[in-house]
């Protein structure tokens, strides 16, 4: 039976907090990073960041421990949690052998940049450029953004839809991120239960997740990372709607804004624009953020009947395209589809490695409005045939083995026998027809016990 890894969305503490502390120190050098980190501190954290950013000196821990009331322990410890994890502050031992907490000297320079201003400017603004004679509403920004992020969900699914819009690129990540697998059988990838699993969550969720598994392949790619991240950060603090330069930017973050314009984090009208619009998903990427309210995939649109039909009011391709995947479609209509829940349309979904409960949880997160008065939302036959699909495919369990026949008395047969499963190999054995069979890994051991034992006569 296939078993399906939780995926790991990391918000973005979590994320920095596995980077190395050389590659933390570097980040730190821009102020963009420093007042993104800041913004996803703990409140406590921010209020000793506030409390320490002008003393150049240690303040001892017992001095911090006064600045909270004794009954909010925990929140203590999780402030200092932060900010020890992102070495935000580090521990040093203070005259008299005290120990006491200093800040990074990178992060309390650059971030007295981003809150009192200086510096040189994060990005080159809209105003340094000539009115651009192309420019693009918000409106549009959204729906390109969803459309081109859409295209890569399209892939994932299968549907032709998606398949001229995916780069190279974007299919080595779904397959680094284990999202999709490649078969020898097959030209294209095809989706796994983690990628069923991607499926199911909000679109913020999906591009940060995303984003995560390409900053891990960045240096193969003879990318560096600080660059990608700071870009990254910068483009969190952008203005919707504005349209920024390209001048300044070097050559690795040339390369990495063309694969954010894949994946509709930014627009850019050419390949060679001097300037580009960040969309919503890269402005909520670096907070996390957990969806676009626009976000088309949490409406519900399913209604499900005990007779196993399945209805789909959604003129969304896409939305389709994911029924499709465990449902058989027979009719399809400008504003609704029609598909049935057959035993062979679910085998062949558990077959690829979906299981019973994530096709159930995908109807019950996507009813339509109306069945949310019924108790329990999807019909009990529903949920329990499907779960019943998969038991009746796991019923066997296949293992290699070796078969042992043709004995000439019961004598060498319960002697062989015998032997095989005092070492644990004997996977099943008939003593009225002197039939067994070992596993293959067994077999070895057992042949060579047989030569050894065996009568002149057999």
């Amino acid at each position: 039976m296939a078993t399906t890894r939780k995926l790991d969305c990391k918000n973005l503490h979590g994320y920095l907090k596995t980077l190395p502390w050389h590659v933390l120190d570097k980040l730190y050098s821009h102020p963009a990073t420093c007042l993104a980190v800041f913004r996803q501190l703990p409140d406590l954290s921010k209020h000793y960041v506030m409390r320490m950013l002008f003393i150049e000196q240690h303040v001892s821990q017992s001095v911090v421990n006064l600045w909270v009331n004794s009954k909010y322990q925990d929140e203590q410890k999780q402030a200092v949690t932060a900010l020890t994890d992102l070495r935000v502050w580090h521990e040093e031992t203070m005259t008299g052998g005290l120990q006491g907490w200093k800040m990074n000297q990178t992060f309390r320079k650059n971030m007295k940049i981003a809150l009192l201003g200086g510096g040189n400017p994060w990005t080159s603004g809209g105003e340094q450029l000539a009115p651009d004679k192309h420019s693009k509403d918000i409106p549009f920004l959204d729906k390109y953004a969803l459309e081109r992020w859409e295209c890569v969900l399209h892939f994932m699914v299968g549907s032709t839809e998606g398949t001229e819009g995916v780069s190279r690129d974007i299919i080595d990540v779904l397959l680094h991120a284990g999202l999709m697998k490649s078969d020898s059988l097959e030209p294209l990838p095809s989706i796994t239960p983690e990628g069923f699993q991607f499926l199911l969550m909000e679109t913020g969720s999906q591009v940060w997740y995303f984003v995560l598994q390409y900053l891990e392949t960045v240096e193969q790619r003879g990318m560096d990372l600080i660059e990608c991240l700071s870009f990254l950060f910068q483009l969190s603090f952008s203005t919707l709607g504005k349209d920024y330069s390209t001048e300044g930017m070097t050559e690795n973050q040339l390369k990495f804004l063309q694969h954010l314009r894949e994946f509709g984090l930014v627009y850019q009208r050419k390949r060679k624009s001097n300037r580009y619009y960040p969309t919503l998903l890269a402005i909520n990427l670096a907070s996390g953020l957990s969806g676009l309210s626009s976000d088309s995939q949490r409406s519900g649109y399913l209604v499900v009947e005990t007779n196993y039909r399945v209805y789909a009011y959604t003129d969304s391709p896409l939305q389709v395209a994911l029924l499709a995947l465990f449902c058989e479609m027979l009719y399809r209509f400008p504003t609704m589809s029609i598909g049935n829940l057959t035993r062979t349309s679910i085998r062949d979904a558990l077959a690829r490695g979906i299981t019973a409960e994530q096709m159930v949880n995908f109807l019950r997160s996507h009813v339509h409005p109306m069945m949310l008065k019924n108790n329990p939302v999807i019909p009990p036959a529903i949920t329990d045939q499907i779960r019943l699909w998969e038991l009746e495919r796991n019923r066997f369990k296949f293992t290699d083995g070796v078969l042992y026949s043709q004995f000439l008395s019961q004598t060498d047969f319960e002697l062989l026998r015998d032997y095989a499963k005092d070492l644990g190999v004997c996977v099943w054995d008939s003593p009225e027809k002197r039939v067994m069979v070992v596993t293959r890994f067994g077999h070895d051991d057992v042949k060579k016990f047989w030569k050894r034992n065996k009568p002149s006569n057999s």
